[in-house]
């Protein structure tokens, strides 16, 4: 058993590299909170910049941040659970679950199982959207004929499930729809009995139900870059992208007092809305580092952990012919719900430069948010870091050995080298 976490004192040259970063006036950063973890424990932890500009409110330890795509991450942890309870099964055709056929109508003798959604092999695209409100069953969406089907855009063509890697935010809906039906209870609800309560952590899925502690420790997500035509001033001002509660107060989606639990999953985002603090994802990283224990609490089976972490898709090429779609390079090995980072030189998900840091987790990144949850599970050390705001385009800004942008780059190397290389 590791030792109990301890944080040790910030060294204050790490502090100071970190800040520059975000202070770069080539590329200003709104707010950055960090954390890194060696051999069990918390070593660091550092917050930088303002969660809400317009009140000059810095970052703390505190400040929760809507960490986009990691929530997949944190979304299947409490899918496992209902794994583990029995609730579900990985290769169990859906259908089974949702109460209606679940069909790719390109390949309609195909199934399609929780393995594949969470493995980005369904079959399933993003092109028709991916969140609905509660005025919307899915199945309307999913089900050619349904009232919200249009061209059936959100079904590929090319190859049936199990048969190729897309990245789709569509599928978590799926899960969330899932989850819900198996359990009859509303997906934010659920993800506090099954995760968020039983680790103490804060936040959740659901601003509208937070205490006002709570709505005063969420940041504000930003952009130099309005909302609507999507231009990119780096000289303007900063612009709230998400959570600006300075200005309005969380409210919860219309219409979600007459929802019905196992009909739309999507409303509270099983894909991108968890709000929760890097040092809460600490607890969560060292929950998995202890093999499923959180203060003597068992919350996962440590071979759940595994199968999880464990790769069950690889890119590959056969005859010219790849088996996914990498993104630029980014992904090049997936677990269930969760990222493989092997350290590929040249592949383009390298964490740090140089490498010798090879990881499992979850990528985050919309509304200006960019995050990284990055675990060494068998030498227990790992990072995470949250970016609240980009002041110049991202995309204009590569990073120079990776898929990332030059700012996420520079972050991740200055942590791992400060706190985590022996």
């Amino acid at each position: 058993m590791f030792a109990r976490p301890t944080l040790a004192a910030a060294p204050a040259d790490l502090d100071r590299s970190l800040a520059a970063i975000v202070a770069d006036p080539a590329r200003p950063l709104a707010s950055l909170a960090v954390l890194a973890v060696r051999d069990g424990r918390i070593v660091y932890e550092g917050q930088f910049g303002q969660a809400r500009i317009g009140t000059a409110k810095p970052v703390t330890a505190r400040t929760m941040f809507r960490i986009a795509s990691i929530s997949k991450m944190m979304t299947t942890l409490a899918l496992m659970k209902l794994v583990e309870d029995g609730a579900v099964r990985l290769d169990e055709d859906v259908g089974t679950y949702l109460g209606y056929p679940l069909r790719n109508p390109h390949f309609p003798d195909r199934p399609i199982t929780l393995r594949q959604l969470l493995t980005h092999t369904s079959s399933l695209r993003d092109d028709a959207g991916y969140s609905w409100g509660a005025d919307t069953a899915l199945k309307d969406v999913l089900v050619p004929g349904g009232a919200r089907y249009g061209t059936g855009a959100m079904w590929a063509r090319n190859a049936g499930p199990g048969r190729y890697f897309t990245y789709c935010n569509l599928g978590w809906g799926v899960i969330g729809t899932v989850m819900e039906r198996v359990t009859g209870e509303r997906f934010d609800r659920l993800m506090r009995r099954l995760l968020l309560d039983p680790m103490g952590l804060r936040g959740g899925y659901n601003p509208a139900a937070f205490t006002a502690d709570e709505v005063a420790d969420t940041a504000t997500l930003y952009r130099r870059r309005t909302t609507d035509t999507e231009v990119w001033n780096p000289a303007g001002p900063w612009i709230a992208q998400v959570d600006d509660y300075d200005t309005k107060a969380p409210a919860a989606p219309p219409g979600i007092e007459g929802d019905v639990p196992g009909t739309n999953g999507t409303l509270f985002s099983p894909t991108g809305g968890l709000r929760i603090s890097a040092h809460d994802l600490g607890k969560v990283m060292l929950m998995l580092i202890g093999g499923g224990i959180h203060e003597g609490r068992r919350i996962l089976r440590p071979e759940t952990i595994a199968l999880m972490f464990e790769e069950h898709w690889r890119y590959a090429a056969k005859d010219g012919q790849p088996n996914g779609d990498t993104l630029h390079g980014l992904y090049h090995s997936w677990g269930l719900g969760a990222q493989r980072f092997p350290d590929v030189d040249g592949a383009g998900n390298r964490l740090v430069e140089g490498g010798h840091f090879t990881a499992v987790g979850h990528l985050g990144e919309a509304y200006g948010l960019v995050g990284t949850f990055a675990v060494d599970l068998a030498h227990r050390n790992g990072i995470v870091s949250l970016i609240g705001g980009f002041g110049t385009d991202p995309e204009r800004d590569p990073g120079r050995y990776s898929a990332h942008t030059r700012a996420e780059e520079a972050i991740l190397t200055t942590l791992y080298r400060g706190a985590v290389a022996p």
